[in-house]
């Protein structure tokens, strides 16, 4: 019996087995060499780019810088009104947001004496007129009929002097009676003149009258100017000082914001600068206010200056003392280069330095200056638009050396157009 023939444990060349294939190990272990290689070149040339930074574009868009503080409104001018007087308050007849003109009662004083004062002073007016003035009248008619009289008998006399029939004792009696009738017509007549209308007994009696009756008045307080009560400090039963305030009035007039504004923003302001307000209290409802006095001292202990804004139609919702934000415009570009702040290197006087990332470099780049705020600011000469520059100006680099910039946005600013000088809410006295 034939057996089968066993196979070639060796393998000969006239063998039709398929050759193994590598396994997935080795196929790894041969790549490693490749892959580090790889990545030691991109090391390489991530090394030879530069570290990575953030940056910004400069870009031309129009420009509007304001200055943004808190005020508050303010009346021309406040009256403050206070009694001349001591008395007692009877009778309060405004409160706080009354409307009064010229002459209106705020407040009525009880006083008694002055009262009386003015009666006495009217009883003796009416005295000189209705009494004292007929009394002299018909006391000098009855003087010039004496002496009319005395006159007929003295001429009779005389005629029976002459024809010797009576003694001449008799006719010297009826002379001297004649001429105490004349001084007694004479002093009537004086009397009765000095009682005339007009005359100073008169005068000084009207002045009494005119005296007590102004002094009565003062026991009523009334408005001196037309306006709005603020405040009153009185109530009945109050015992009133001359000197005290009692009522506090805005008067009608030019409506004014008055705006604490830091010093360091005087450079930028104007008169004439156009503003927009928004009180605080009526945030959907701006209306417009424009510069009109910029004090011209400073406030030493807050380092401010008081800016006044008059407001120009005034909405009605307005109040005095009323808390208003405003937004003053102090400067605009139709087109300007800007570059956010944390840009700029030792801003000072107009001029900056900037770093300029070009072909990849940074650079130290000087720049001029223009319309300035808390967000941005333009340049003027030094860079172009489409320019980089490196967000930190205090980045960790060297002059011309590589970086890769991280393009970053520019701002709130870039969105809204506008460019603020923020200024630190401040309360008014």
């Amino acid at each position: 019996m034939t057996r089968p023939a066993s196979p070639d444990p060796a393998g000969t060349a006239g063998s039709h087995l398929p050759a193994k294939k590598p396994g997935k190990k080795q196929w790894l272990w041969r790549a490693v060499p490749g892959v580090l290689t790889l990545l030691l070149v991109l090391a390489v040339w991530r090394w030879w780019q530069g570290p990575q930074l953030e940056a910004y574009a400069v870009q031309s868009r129009p420009l509007v810088q304001t200055v943004v503080a808190t005020g508050r409104v303010a009346n021309v001018s406040r009256v403050q009104v206070g009694s001349e007087i001591t008395g007692v308050l009877v009778e309060r007849k405004v409160q706080e947001g009354d409307r009064v003109q010229p002459g209106d009662v705020l407040a009525v004083l009880r006083a008694d004496d002055l009262s009386a004062a003015l009666k006495q002073a009217e009883a003796g007016l009416a005295q000189l007129q209705q009494s004292g003035r007929p009394q002299a009248q018909a006391a000098l008619r009855q003087a010039e009929a004496q002496l009319s009289q005395t006159r007929r008998e003295a001429e009779r006399r005389r005629t029976l002097l002459d024809s010797q029939l009576i003694a001449r004792e008799t006719y010297e009696l009826a002379v001297e009676a004649e001429t105490v009738a004349r001084a007694a017509a004479e002093k009537a007549r004086l009397s009765a003149a000095s009682l005339a209308a007009g005359n100073p007994d008169e005068v000084q009696a009207r002045q009494r009258v005119a005296a007590a009756r102004a002094a009565l008045d003062k026991t009523l307080i009334r408005a001196q100017a037309a306006g709005t009560v603020l405040t009153r400090d009185a109530e009945p039963g109050d015992t009133i000082q001359p000197g005290r305030i009692l009522f506090e009035i805005a008067s009608d007039g030019p409506t004014e914001l008055r705006v604490p504004i830091d010093e360091k923003n005087l450079e930028v302001l104007a008169l004439a600068q156009p503003a927009q307000c928004v009180a605080d209290a009526f945030p959907a409802r701006p209306f417009p206010a424009t510069v009109n006095f910029i004090s011209p001292g400073v406030d030493a202990q807050r380092g401010s200056v008081d800016v006044r804004l008059k407001v120009d139609p005034v909405p009605d919702y307005l109040r005095q003392d009323m808390t208003v934000s405003v937004n003053i415009e102090t400067g605009r570009r139709a087109q300007a280069l800007v570059v956010p702040n944390d840009a700029l290197s030792g801003a000072d006087r107009g001029q900056s330095t900037v770093w300029r990332v070009r072909s990849g470099k940074a650079e130290r780049t000087p720049v001029k200056l223009g319309l300035r705020g808390t967000t941005l600011t333009e340049v003027t000469s030094g860079l172009r638009a489409g320019d980089w520059v490196l967000a930190d100006a205090g980045a960790d680099v060297q002059e011309g050396q590589r970086v890769r910039t991280i393009p970053q946005p520019a701002g709130a600013g870039n969105d809204t157009g506008t460019n603020s000088r923020n200024d630190i809410p401040a309360k008014l006295d």
